[in-house]
């Protein structure tokens, strides 16, 4: 048996200099380079005639090179290589730009199999920068080849080769991964076919078959892995909460009324806490849907039950944020909230914590600082995480662990469809607010391209002259994050602010908020935004979770093309928390099909749960769910919305696997066990 945890520069063809690129496509093994999948195929094993190509297609022709290469230098940068080829069809041009050395390969009155973009100007045919194998070789035509995501330095070339060598190392000693019974239930391949197949298939059927074992595998480890989880929490016995702490009390004394929905969520929290189970729920609601007030409540009812509650919220300002809605629900009823931050001082941290554990502090707000060791509480029963996909599951338990089973609420703005939710969470049970308070009006959405500028300026002066704020978003900051085609025209925050600052509305106060700026200065500049003493806030998506300024009601997002659009409805969200009508400005650049079909689904819904469907459906799941951030592993394969009909099936043979055998230590299971022992160790405590 080989090792697949050895550094990849012991494949061969993998020298130092390809190492470090390898890493930056998080390729560190010899098994990343075997699960780097491809994420699309050429096939380049069927020949076309000549006189059958159609424009713009990519195809192999087999042809004779009828005439001599020539080369013609243009300019100092550009040489232009050319040579004519025939088949019994009829006559191409066949053209290379600066590959001078192509003169020393290509001979007249031999035959090739050329493979490239066939164009057709004039009603002649040309194919541009081909490759090329002699009619008896298939080095780069005559099969289907793998295209795989990579960095600009990296050529498709130098992957596939290592991958391939990768392959031949491992030959006929990779130990099989799933139990012999399940891959003849489900008619899979094994993992050795599997791995050739994906990456080098023969033809296309068996790249079905390899890709439909991988996933299942992927799938199933993942689900086996939330159902241990869940199956450890439910054994722990949990706290059972006082039935005469009413949650009634604090609804009763709300200066508004709760929609049914947030009522609904309220009695299936009121159940859990009332249980012995420990609760471990999952509290799903769109950007202003009012999750906030449910935790207060939940929180209520744990202090007068005796027990204190720790909130967590990603960013100081959102801490702070929920510090004063807290407060002022929770303080005329005789608790105590505090706020703990990593900027606290030293002076009133130690009063906190001496507060805190002597069980003075009945609720606890704060940022990361919460996990620190010092932190003690005296009787801790509850723990609310807010944007739950900003926190890895290690850092829920960290809290968790400052108390004995505490009970467990994590809420999250970002919409996941339900069915995808139970998959994800599957550690977790779901509620779900899926209203709008009735005082919220419909954030007015446009998509708009260039011409439109003029216009948009003159909107946003009258609406600042009213005394309104404006939020900007743009994608990138200093231009340097990345340096490949996509990026590179996009302009950065700090060139965005300039021109906001100089050029549009040097009248004014503009300032700018970015990822890489250090939290105190980034926290000021918020605080200022809020405090009405910034007109026009220029931001990365760092805006995206967080602050309450009922006074800004646009949101504009310049190359709003670039956002998938679960992102553009978390930002559309930073606006329409007050009483003014708000506006959100996508401003786009894309002419694509695509582009404008995205622009109209956000034009034409606020309607979360049906955005992150969309979005899901055009953009594919990569990350769409921050499951890194979940602490479960980025899934490499399987596509949430394609594959969601094996998922429900692989879902329900993992609970049937778990109910059967709950710690998998059946003989029959045990490649199981090792399975989910190797993917999920070191990411979440099972």
């Amino acid at each position: 048996m080989i090792d697949l945890k050895q550094n990849v520069q012991y494949v061969k063809s993998v020298g130092p200099a390809k190492v470090p690129l390898l890493n930056s496509l998080n390729i560190y093994t010899i098994e990343d380079l075997l699960t780097y999948f491809p994420r699309d195929y050429e096939d380049r094993s069927k020949t076309k005639n000549i006189a059958d190509l159609v424009n713009g297609e990519e195809v192999t022709i087999q042809a004779t090179v009828v005439s001599e290469v020539t080369i013609n230098r243009i300019r100092k940068n550009m040489t232009i290589i050319k040579a004519t080829v025939e088949d019994n069809t009829g006559r191409c041009t066949i053209t290379w730009f600066n590959q001078t050395y192509i003169k020393q390969h290509i001979k007249r009155g031999e035959t090739y199999k050329f493979f490239g973009k066939a164009v057709n100007e004039f009603n002649h045919f040309e194919m541009r920068n081909p490759v090329f194998d002699k009619v008896d070789t298939s080095k780069n035509t005559g099969k289907i080849m793998p295209i795989y995501p990579t960095t600009y330095k990296l050529s498709q070339t130098a992957i596939r080769q290592a991958v391939e060598n990768a392959l031949n190392m491992v030959n006929g000693k990779l130990s099989e991964t799933l139990p012999d019974y399940l891959l003849n239930e489900y008619n899979l391949l094994d993992l050795q076919n599997s791995l050739n197949q994906i990456h080098f298939p023969i033809d296309m059927e068996q790249r079905i078959q390899a890709r439909k074992r991988l996933i299942f595998e992927e799938l199933l480890t993942m689900q086996l892995a939330l159902l241990e989880l869940k199956g450890n929490s439910e054994k722990n016995k949990g706290i059972t909460f006082d039935k005469n702490a009413k949650m009634s009390d604090v609804i009763n004394s709300l200066q508004f009324k709760l929609t049914k929905a947030q009522l609904r969520v309220l009695e299936e929290i009121d159940t859990d806490m009332e249980s012995e189970k420990p609760m471990n729920r999952l509290l799903q609601g769109d950007v202003g849907s009012g999750k906030t007030v449910i935790s207060i409540i939940a929180a209520y009812k744990a202090v007068k039950s005796g027990y204190q509650a720790a909130i967590m919220a990603p960013t100081a300002i959102l801490a702070t944020q929920h510090m004063e809605e807290f407060g002022k629900i929770l303080a005329p009823l005789g608790i105590k909230c505090e706020l703990l931050l990593g900027a606290t001082t030293a002076k009133n941290k130690k009063d906190i914590l001496e507060r805190l554990q002597n069980g003075e502090i009945d609720v606890l707000i704060g940022t990361h600082a919460l996990i620190t060791e010092n932190v003690t509480f005296k009787n801790l029963g509850l723990v609310v995480t807010d944007e739950q996909h900003r926190f890895g599951v290690k850092q829920r338990t960290a809290i968790a662990a400052k108390g004995n089973n505490p009970d467990t609420l994590v809420m999250t703005a970002t919409p996941i469809p339900r069915t995808l939710a139970l998959i994800l969470y599957g550690d977790l049970d779901i509620s779900i607010i899926d209203e709008l308070p009735p005082n919220r009006k419909k954030i007015e959405t446009y998509a708009v391209t260039k011409s439109m500028e003029e216009r948009i300026n003159n909107f946003i002066k009258k609406n600042i002259d009213e005394g309104r704020q404006i939020y900007v978003v743009c994608p990138l900051v200093e231009g340097k994050e990345e340096e490949d085609e996509t990026t590179k025209d996009l302009k950065a925050v700090k060139e965005w602010t300039k021109i906001y600052k100089e050029q549009i509305f040097p009248e004014y106060k503009v300032e700018c908020v970015y990822g890489k700026m250090k939290p105190k200065e980034k926290d000021e500049i918020m605080q200022k935004f809020k405090d009405g003493e910034i007109d026009i806030l220029v931001s990365t998506t760092v805006i995206e979770v967080g602050v309450n300024v009922p006074n800004a009601n646009i949101m504009v997002v310049e190359n709003a093309d670039r956002f998938g659009l679960a992102q553009l409805h978390q930002l559309r969200g930073r606006v329409g928390r007050g009483e003014y009508q708000s506006y959100c400005i996508l401003k786009y650049e894309g002419k694509g099909k695509n582009t404008r079909e995205r622009m109209k689904i956000m034009c034409q819904t606020n309607d979360g749960f049906v955005i992150s469907e969309k979005d899901l459906e055009l953009r594919g799941s990569g990350d769409f769910f921050g499951t890194a951030q979940h602490g479960l592993p980025e899934l490499k394969i399987a596509n949430l919305f394609e594959d969601i009909q094996e998922l429900k099936v692989i879902q329900e043979l993992a609970q049937k696997i778990i109910s059967d055998d709950p710690l998998l230590e059946q003989e029959k299971n045990y490649r199981l066990k090792k399975l989910v022992e190797n993917k999920f160790t070191n990411r979440i405590e099972i």
